[in-house]
């Protein structure tokens, strides 16, 4: 079936070649690697009124979607209800509807907002219930402490919150300050484990002077199994009345400061026993972990 390089001198031999391939179903594609005929213009003139086969044509799929829009649109629906039907743009659908009929509002503004405020409500109710879902199977999965890991958890605790030594300005001493009962209670728990008795334990509120400071200082003493007699004096914060203060209402208690006496050497150790962490960390095959 090949023909001279460049020349098609038996046109009409290679139109009969071309009209049979293409009655026999094939491609305009395969029609011209099989003839060997480069020159779209040549190809075109070669199969000059014969139709494509049928499964070389692609269905438009559009225009069952523009029917199926419009048909939707007579029905009343609104551009977003037929958008999450059909998967296609809002542009497409105004273009295929402009010219049908608005369908006439149903609700008034004021229901349609209700209905929206609802199903807002309705979604943050579900986001809160996956939150807890997952904070909880997180508190599960941690389970019993170990002394060890209780050990382990203080220090790192300590050394994020407490008061640390500088070379500058020595100051070996445990002092721990925090607004979070449950830091104050887990801090407790660690100075239990090694071995720290209550009574060198001294207490004092930190608060802004524009809060009850009374139930604050209550609060701790409470929390902590203290009586408030052995606090020290609270620390009171001068109010500024032109800042806006966040830490306010009933749930403010202001900060509790916890100060060991005679703490240089459990300091020491809480600093030895930090480095003791971090060097055992970066020690680690880092890269084998998932």
């Amino acid at each position: 079936m090949a023909h001279s390089q460049g020349k098609y001198a038996d046109f009409e031999g290679l139109r009969e070649q071309a009209t049979a391939l293409r009655r026999a179903g094939l491609s305009r594609r395969q029609i011209r690697d099989r003839l060997h005929v480069d020159n779209n213009d040549i190809l075109n003139r070669l199969l000059e009124g014969e139709p494509p086969p049928e499964w070389t044509k692609r269905p438009n799929a559009k225009d069952d979607l523009r029917d199926r829009a419009r048909e939707l649109r007579l029905q009343g629906w609104t551009y977003d209800q037929i958008q999450v039907e059909l998967g296609c743009s809002k542009s497409s659908i105004s273009l295929w509807v402009r010219d049908l009929p608005k369908p006439e509002r149903k609700r008034t503004r004021e229901e349609a907002s209700a209905i929206a405020r609802r199903g807002w409500e309705a979604t943050l109710s579900k986001r809160e219930r996956e939150r807890q879902q997952t904070k909880q199977a997180a508190a599960t999965a941690i389970g019993d402490l170990s002394e060890r890991e209780l050990l382990i958890a203080g220090v790192a605790l300590y050394w994020a919150e407490g008061t640390k030594d500088k070379p500058h300005a020595r100051r070996e001493r445990v002092i721990f300050v925090n607004s979070d009962p449950n830091m104050i209670r887990l801090f407790l728990a660690w100075l239990d484990l090694v071995e720290v008795e209550r009574d060198r334990i001294r207490y004092h509120v930190m608060i802004h002077e524009s809060a009850d400071v009374e139930s604050a200082e209550a609060f701790w003493a409470d929390l902590v199994q203290a009586d408030r007699s052995t606090f020290g004096k609270t620390a009171l914060k001068r109010h500024n009345p032109k800042t806006v203060r966040k830490n306010t209402g009933e749930n403010y208690r202001g900060c509790l400061a916890l100060t060991v006496r005679q703490s240089s050497d459990l300091y020491r150790r809480i600093e030895g026993w930090w480095y003791g962490i971090v060097g055992a960390a970066l020690t680690t095959d880092l890269e084998n972990r998932t």
